[in-house]
């Protein structure tokens, strides 16, 4: 997208003739003799001096002290106290709006400049020391500044006696950085920033600047070349689509009301836990009356009763990141530290954190570390260099999404981007991280023909630095936010994705099996008098199911792209598609794994998905919908009541087959355990439209079993066939099992069984 535009100057400059309580300390020795040379003063106006903060302000020159200003626009201007009395009128050295003169001593000073009848006050940014110290230069010149996001980007503050905005900004190969925005129409020439060297850290504090202010980057590479105006890579706030200026936003001071929510958190591991994932595009869950969006507070209002009364224990957000193109869904984000403007302010984003939290869900968001958008006011050759991502594009480039890479191996990148994943927990108390697109970054031959990627130092294909830096994104958050955890989008066979790095894994929490969902859902795809030759797709991914802690992930990648919606993927008329869709559903709510569900598929979702319009939530004046949506929570009631549907979701002491090998009929039948003490829940399955009666099925427990769930159950929209309520088991043995008992099992259905002890 294009940069924003710089204004055209105005006849009369931006002025506050209001004056501060408190002036700036003064200014170390100066750089530049008096008076100062023609040629300085011409890189002064011109914007390419070197270092603007050795010559404006104050500096000691020939034993006395001078004043120097650079006001565009100004035929005189006069340096006055505090109190507006004037202290010297400076002598205008250049027409540009050049100005020096001596001053007695230090004084604290405001500048008062004029043009005709105009006169305006200026707070002289040029006046007060740098924010940044020492030991801020050691920790961003080694990449290990976990608050890297307290430092750099636009902080409000007050500094040395008078309130604004400290900006700063990472750009070690540029020759000049300037802020610009409005308040100084957009010319980089005004303010100038501070380098620090060692570090590439650029660093200026502007007075009387506030929240909401807007802003850019203008920067000149090492050859001389302008650049196109950058936002902030560590902006808190922007601009809606399409401008693209960073917004001045404080997010250090947001109401929180989750204290026992959090403190809970902290308590639980999440694989132990009960989870079940709403996954949401905040976008096109619902739209307002008039088709707009809604908002972040409307949301709290609507999808936050929406989810608890469904019974989902987490949101799970797509990108809420910045992003140019509505299209990417959030994943081609620019703006890695600030919630998208599309929905509200990020002060309302945080409303709806806490309202999450408040009524007891937790809320994950998709995180993309793995590539950026090249959109000339993004990361893309920042400083004029490839500066973020890697200068061979057979490293630093994506065929499949036309993006740039983060170079891994540069410790500030990674820095960057570990601060961001701290960023979010810590100011938005976000409760998850699900990184996207992991398996892109572990290979260096992702989507890649031989000849387009370059090995590594051993001559293999594995990403070594992407491999370093997960590890240390992971046992950052981990070490940080007790109870966080963070999800890994990874599609390969990877070894110990979700295992702790001081054991030779990545170190996420949790992993989402995509193998098992591809396998079962090609399973459903099928005719059901075609399923007994596909029977082990429904199995296999039990050979694997406690190699990681797994989330079993029906996410809205599985409806777009032509696949259609989750609904439509079933065969047969209306009825065989919703008991179908109805069996499976509950069949994953009991399967191993922790559950993600894309929005609409919890009520049968009949067209493919739209990211430009809203779910058709009219389908829930058809009772089959309605019939889905009663199901899912159910599901997610019982599963979250019963410990043995949760507690051993990532151990294998918590499955055991029951009916693995009844390919003729489609049947399958499994015992779930929890903890010690937790009664055994028994999942069956029919997936074939033909009713099982009398089938005699082995069970760890005689006496007497409750039918809790039965997907054929009128309530659905089924058939109504079952078991009246549940069954008995005699000490009969079969299957293995000490006991048994025969049951109804009806068509493309699943029925789970409490043992009532």
């Amino acid at each position: 997208m294009p940069p924003r535009k710089r204004a055209e100057p105005k006849a009369k400059p931006p002025g506050d003739a209001s004056v501060p309580a408190e002036m700036a300390a003064p200014r170390p020795p100066m750089r530049e003799q008096a008076p100062l040379s023609a040629a300085a003063i011409h890189a002064i106006i011109t914007g390419t001096h070197g270092d603007p903060f050795g010559v404006l302000g104050i500096h000691e020159a020939a034993g006395a002290e001078v004043l120097r200003a650079f006001v565009p626009g100004a035929e005189q201007v006069e340096v006055i106290s505090p109190d507006g009395a004037t202290l010297v009128t400076l002598e205008r050295r250049h027409d540009a709006g050049f100005f020096e003169g001596p001053v007695e001593g230090r004084p604290r000073y405001l500048l008062r400049a004029t043009r005709g009848d105009d006169r305006w006050t200026i707070d002289d940014p040029y006046a007060y020391s740098p924010v940044l110290g020492p030991m801020d230069d050691w920790l961003l010149g080694e990449g290990t500044h976990a608050h890297l996001y307290d430092r750099l980007g636009a902080h409000l503050m007050t500094h040395e006696g008078s309130a604004g905005v400290h900006f700063a900004l990472w750009a070690p190969n540029a020759r000049r950085v300037s802020v610009v925005g409005d308040f100084n129409r957009w010319d980089g020439r005004r303010h100038v920033m501070r380098r620090r060297h060692g570090t590439g850290v650029w660093e200026i504090f502007i007075p009387r600047l506030g929240e909401g202010t807007m802003y850019k980057y203008e920067l000149t590479s090492a050859g001389g070349r302008l650049m196109p105006l950058k936002s902030d890579p560590v902006g808190f706030g922007a601009e809606l689509r399409p401008s693209t200026a960073s917004v001045v936003r404080d997010t250090e001071h947001f109401v929180w009301n989750d204290e026992a929510w959090m403190r809970s958190r902290a308590a639980v591991e999440a694989r132990r836990a009960p989870m079940a994932a709403y996954e949401v595009h905040l976008g096109s869950w619902q739209r307002g009356d008039q088709g707009q969006w809604l908002t972040y507070d409307e949301l709290a209002d609507r999808l936050v009763p929406y989810v608890k009364a469904m019974g989902f224990t987490h949101v799970e957000l797509m990108p809420v990141n910045e992003h140019p193109l509505d299209k990417s869904w959030g994943y081609q984000p620019v703006g890695m530290f600030a919630p998208t403007a599309r929905f509200g302010e990020p002060a309302a984003f945080a409303r709806f954190v806490d309202r999450c939290h408040v009524e007891g869900i937790g809320v994950i968001i998709d995180w993309v570390p793995a590539h950026f958008p090249v959109d000339a006011h993004g990361l893309a050759r920042f400083d004029g260099t490839a500066l973020y991502e890697h200068e061979d594009p057979r490293l630093g480039f994506h065929p499949d999404w036309n993006t740039a890479i983060y170079n891994f191996g540069r410790r500030e990148v990674c820095n960057f981007l570990i601060a961001s994943a701290l960023f979010w927990l810590d100011r938005y108390h976000i409760d998850g991280l699900r990184v996207d697109a992991v398996a892109s970054m572990l290979y260096l031959d992702y989507s890649r023909k031989d000849g387009e990627w370059i090995p590594n130092r051993f001559g293999g294909r594995e990403n070594l630095e992407a491999v370093a830096f997960l590890r240390r994104m992971n046992e950052a958050v981990y070490g940080r936010f007790p109870g966080a955890f963070t999800i890994a989008e990874e599609s390969t066979a990877w070894p110990a994705v979700s295992r702790p790095t001081f054991d030779g894994g990545l170190g996420f929490g949790l992993k989402w099996n995509m193998g098992w969902m591809h396998d079962t859902l090609d399973y459903m795809a099928e005719d059901p008098v075609h399923r007994r030759w596909h029977h082990n797709k429904m199995t296999f991914g039990m050979m694997y199911a406690f190699t990681e802690n797994f989330v079993l992930p029906l996410s809205h990648d599985e409806v777009v792209h032509g696949k259609g919606s989750l609904l439509a993927r079933f065969p047969g008329d209306a009825w065989r598609k919703f008991a179908g869709l109805r069996a499976y559903l509950a069949f994953t709510w009991a399967y191993p794994g922790k559950k993600l569900l894309f929005m609409g598929g919890e009520f049968g979702q009949g067209r493919e998905w739209d990211f430009d319009g809203s779910l058709d939530w009219q389908l829930l004046d058809v009772p089959w919908h309605r019939g889905v949506q009663g199901l899912m929570k159910d599901c997610n009631r019982v599963m979250r009541a019963e410990g043995a549907l949760h507690e051993r979701d990532c151990e294998g002491e918590g499955f055991q087959w029951i009916v693995v090998d009844d390919a003729a009929a489609s049947v399958f039948a499994w015992v779930r355990r929890g903890a010690e003490g937790t009664r055994p829940v028994v999942v069956v399955s029919n997936l074939t439209p033909i009713p099982r009666p009398s089938y005699k099925l082995g069970l760890p427990l005689g006496g007497r079993w409750t039918e809790v769930l039965n997907t054929d159950a009128g309530f659905y929209g089924g058939s109504n066939v079952g078991n009246a309520g549940g069954i008995v088991a005699t000490e009969e043995p079969s299957h293995g099992y000490p006991c048994s008992a025969e049951l109804t099992i009806p068509p493309l259905a699943t029925l789970w069984l409490v043992h009532e002890g």
